[in-house]
This record gives C-alpha cells, structure tokens and sequence, in this order.
C-alpha cells in the first residue's frame, strides 16, 4: 500500500461530520465515486468508539476489494490503529500534528510498511519541508485553504490569527517539498481545479462530502474536477 499511497482525493471523516449517517456508509459512497484514501479523526468518540469506526470503514473498504487502493489512516491516535488492527482491520497507518506523537515513534510502533502523515505549522511550512528529515514522513497535510467549522484552530499562529494558504504559497511548497502534498481546509469543487495547478497530490475535504445531501454525487464531482485537469494535460 505504501508504495501505491494515491492522496489525490482525501476523505476526512468522523462520526461528528456525516449528519447523523453511518460514517462506514458515507466512506462506501465518496470509495464508488473515486475517493482514494480515507482518514478517520474523531475529538468527540471514546477509543472503544473510535476503535469500532475504524473496523467499519476497513470492512467497506475491503467488500469493496479495495485494499491496495484506497489507504486507511486514522488521525493521531496509533492506539486506536493498532487495536482496530488487532481485530482484524487493515489499517495502513497515521496521520499526526508536530505536538501529536513523533513521526519516528509511529513509524517504529506501526512498522516499516506503514503510512505516516504528518501536518506542520502553516506559519512555517516553507522552512519546514526545506530543512526537516523526512525520511519517515510519507506525505504532508497543508491548509487550510480557506477558514474552516470543522477544524477551527487549522492554521492557527501563537497569536490565535487563521492564516490561510494561497495558490502561491501551496506552488513553492509543492516545489520544495520531498514527499507529496495534499491540500485541504474548506475546499469546495471550485477550487480543486486551482489546487491542482499548484502541483500538490491531492485535495482533503469533511464538509464537502461529508455533510453533503448526497456524499456520492458531492465526491464524484471533486474526483472528476482533479482528473479533468488530467486530460487536459494529456491532450497539451
């Protein structure tokens, strides 16, 4: 799976976000529209709760026979992952925050084979990816794009400023960065054109299918709003 990580349409998604609907049922809709990896974060769930989500989603993912194309990661907590893993799950790893559990500890708690994301600073991004190991990080979240509900502190500086990031800002960081980026924070189909210019891997959303009157038609138009830009480099 590591090998083939494909972030290019990111699905973040807790029971908190889906609007009463089974979080498992929501993921199956945004897999059949083209969703390629899915991250299961919940600040309001138990473990036993968040432990449970995480085994409904790996059981969609895998009736639907895609294991090898569609990563599981869960966000911050490797204790869950390693429990949802003891049941039987294919979890294939984390998602962390520079004050969240070490990139090193992850990698060494969920072995060599195992995908670790890893969110940094907004404010620092830049200096970040040109100076940091990255050795055992497999990509990097950035945001958010635009202020976000469902993330609210997403890009908070020590002052308790938002700052967002422009098509600027996400261009020099796809240029300086070693591993892939993907993008998210209140992105909405407008923009995912936009992101896509900028050279970063993928887009993340919650809201945008998540709280969607129709998760399926909501995520199949963001896939195809990023694969349009591939035909149409195709064809230059």
């Amino acid at each position: 799976m590591k090998g083939s990580l494909d972030i290019s349409a990111y699905l973040v998604i807790g029971p908190e976000n889906t609007n009463g609907r089974a979080v498992a049922d929501v993921v199956g809709q945004a897999i059949d529209a083209g969703f390629t990896c899915v991250q299961v974060r919940s600040k309001e769930c138990s473990a036993r709760e968040l432990i449970d989500c995480t085994v409904a989603v790996a059981d969609v993912i895998a009736r639907r026979g895609m294991g090898e194309q569609v990563a599981l990661l869960v966000d911050d907590r490797v204790d869950v992952a390693l429990a949802a893993r003891a049941r039987g799950a294919k979890v294939d790893g984390v998602h962390v925050g520079q004050s969240d559990i070490p990139v090193d500890v992850c990698r060494e708690l969920l072995g060599p084979d195992a995908i670790v994301g890893l969110s940094a600073r907004t404010a620092e991004m830049l200096e970040y990816v040109k100076t940091a190991d990255m050795s055992v990080v497999d990509y990097l979240g950035v945001g958010p794009l635009h202020e976000t509900a469902t993330k609210p502190d997403c890009g908070m500086d020590a002052q308790g400023n938002v700052i967002t990031k422009d098509f600027d800002d996400l261009r020099q960081l796809a240029q300086a960065s070693p591993v892939p980026i993907v993008v998210g924070g209140g992105v909405k189909l407008a923009d995912v054109p936009l992101v896509r210019s900028t050279g970063v891997a993928g887009f993340f959303v919650v809201s945008a299918v998540c709280g969607a009157t129709n998760p399926y038609e909501s995520a199949k138009s963001l896939v195809d709003a990023w694969r349009a830009e591939d035909s149409r480099e195709g064809n230059n």
